[in-house]
């Protein structure tokens, strides 16, 4: 993907990636709990999305937890150096897979050094704190104590750059008052776009936007009218959702996931696929 015009990349941390990246979160089991039921092709599936051009990895210790950092590190270590692996810490899970709160200062400090030690490494490129305030979806509220903590752990060297997810316009103003932030990852796609003044006001700040679940929390209707716009460009839903999201905004990067080499080749052939000012007007009815 290297090759392309400049529009496919944009600056994340101190290094500029694909805007196409990878989600690891599906190499974990079902549920992203327990290990994969094959773990070879788990592997298979981070060596090709590598040699494609992906140079944006987004994964948590919690995914698993601990199972899709260590094949991770399997896979790719040792790191070639262009790779840029982002991380997420504030949450733990429960014995059922329940996804609890875990932002105290000792869990924080802990989930930093399980990321490194699981994934091999000195120091985190981007560690994203993730809200969790609210477990499904942002909530307001201050953020200052647990990015207090996030920031000591940069300022020892252990974390280079810090982002902020599933949060508000008034936290991310919060947190850019704290440190510098070079990411925030929330909920957003085309049937869900609450954050547009968000990603419009990084945009200018030329602070990266990470949306999640390009497909998710659509109605069957929703799902129907995308796939009929699909099939007249002869595409996949996802893929015409992932170029949606890439023309939407330059500062957009996505992580899609996936568990099988020819749906991480199919994500990835929506960097080609360009969206038509009608297919774009087609496509915005479908916004609730």
């Amino acid at each position: 993907m290297s090759h392309h015009a400049s529009h496919s990349i944009y600056p994340l941390g101190r290094r500029s990636v694909n805007r196409l990246g990878y989600g690891a979160m599906q190499l974990a089991g079902p549920g992203v709990f327990g290990p994969p039921k094959d773990r070879d092709a788990a592997l298979a599936v981070l060596r090709e999305a590598l040699a494609s051009g992906v140079d944006h990895i987004d994964t948590s210790d919690f995914y698993g937890p601990h199972v899709t950092n260590q094949i991770i590190r399997e896979a790719l270590h040792p790191y070639p150096d262009h790779l840029t692996i982002v991380t997420k810490i504030s949450a733990r899970r429960g014995a059922d897979g329940a996804w609890l709160p875990a932002m105290s200062s000792d869990e924080l400090i802990q989930a930093v050094h399980d990321n490194l030690r699981n994934l091999g490494l000195d120091v985190l490129d981007v560690v994203n704190l993730r809200s969790m305030l609210g477990v499904h979806g942002p909530v307001e509220g201050s953020l200052e104590e647990p990015l207090t903590v996030l920031a000591e752990l940069q300022q020892q060297g252990l974390v280079r750059h810090i982002g902020l997810s599933n949060v508000t316009p008034t936290q991310v103003a919060q947190g850019r008052s704290i440190c510098e932030i070079v990411c925030v990852q929330n909920m957003y796609n085309l049937a869900h776009r609450d954050d547009d003044g968000m990603i419009d006001d990084l945009a200018q700040q030329g602070i990266a936007y990470v949306p999640f679940f390009p497909l998710g929390g659509f109605t069957p209707l929703q799902s129907s009218e995308l796939s009929g716009v699909a099939q007249q460009l002869g595409a996949t839903p996802m893929q015409v959702a992932l170029a949606w999201l890439l023309q939407r905004s330059p500062n957009i990067l996505l992580i899609p996931g996936t568990s099988s080499v020819a749906h991480l080749r199919e994500n990835l052939a929506a960097a080609q696929l360009t969206l038509t000012s009608d297919t774009l007007a087609q496509l915005d009815t479908i916004t609730q």
